[in-house]
């Protein structure tokens, strides 16, 4: 792997772990609420990427799909209401383990054949994000774990909807920009009033922009253009720090602190994940 290529890669990876942070910041230290979030998100996202393909001669209102659009959003709202209650590493750890759970089972269920090492690296993995969610004192709580999981497996769905596409970064785009009518259903469904103390403008709704412009807009962009230098294998492998990274971000700007449930799950969830995809092509 090209050194430039693996930079890149990792720079894609503390930009998405940075997703993870920004939400949690917005939804503890400020007065912004999870639909707001979302909305602030997913808009400055579709702006950024629409303006990079626009640069490339592309129109973004011609991109994507409505299904894609659908497990987009599914999974930003997922992520914002879930991380009012879990903190940033455990739905990191939560929304990863699994995304990559649900693309293996799909995979499971297409007809692909998995050896014994492959199977046993599923159950542990499969394992070790039930134990994450059993009821305990350092368990999350449940309503917020099975968000979280829902945000994973409809980012799961949206990968695999995105398989083969000559161009996913045109394909995201254009979901991105597909998934305004569903903002605007989510406020109305869930009469979230759009707060506009000063904590919320001056930090909230910057924390969103961050999250959907840079961490989400161009952190996506630096991904899908390194991606074609990377083997498959080794880009999934790399996704696993995603959850790491976050645990770290937590620590240093949360003072969130870690507990053995946390690293026993961590230890499972993706020692167990690393013997499936070393061995799937």
């Amino acid at each position: 792997m090209p050194v430039s290529a693996l930079l890149y890669a990792c720079l894609a990876m503390v930009a998405f772990a940075a997703n993870s942070l920004l939400c949690r910041m917005a939804l503890v230290e400020t007065d912004i609420g999870p639909a707001s979030f979302t909305l602030v998100r997913l808009l400055s996202g579709a702006v950024v990427l629409s303006l990079l393909i626009q640069l490339k001669g592309h129109h973004p209102a011609k991109q994507g799909c409505w299904a894609g659009a659908v497990a987009l959003f599914c999974y930003a709202a997922g992520f914002s209401f879930a991380y009012q209650s879990v903190t940033t590493g455990t739905g990191a750890l939560l929304l990863f383990g699994a995304v990559q759970i649900s693309m293996i089972s799909i995979g499971l269920l297409r007809g692909e054949r998995f050896s014994f090492i492959q199977t046993a690296g599923f159950v542990v993995a499969f394992a070790g994000l039930v134990y994450l969610v059993l009821p305990g004192v350092t368990a999350p709580p449940l309503p917020a774990a099975l968000l979280m999981i829902t945000a994973g497996i409809s980012w799961g769905v949206y990968s695999l909807l995105g398989k083969g596409v000559a161009s996913p970064l045109l394909m995201t785009t254009g979901n991105f920009v597909r998934t305004t009518p569903f903002i605007v259903a989510l406020f109305i469904f869930v009469d979230e009033p759009l707060s506009l103390s000063e904590t919320t403008i001056r930090y909230g709704i910057i924390y969103g922009v961050l999250s959907g412009a840079i961490a989400s807009g161009l952190g996506y962009a630096l991904w899908y253009a390194v991606l074609p230098k990377i083997a498959a294998t080794n880009a999934a492998t790399l996704q696993l720090s995603v959850p790491v990274i976050a645990i770290l971000m937590g620590w240093v700007f949360l003072s969130e602190s870690l507990n053995v449930r946390v690293i026993i799950a961590s230890a499972a969830i993706i020692g167990g994940i690393v013997l499936v995809i070393r061995k799937w092509r």
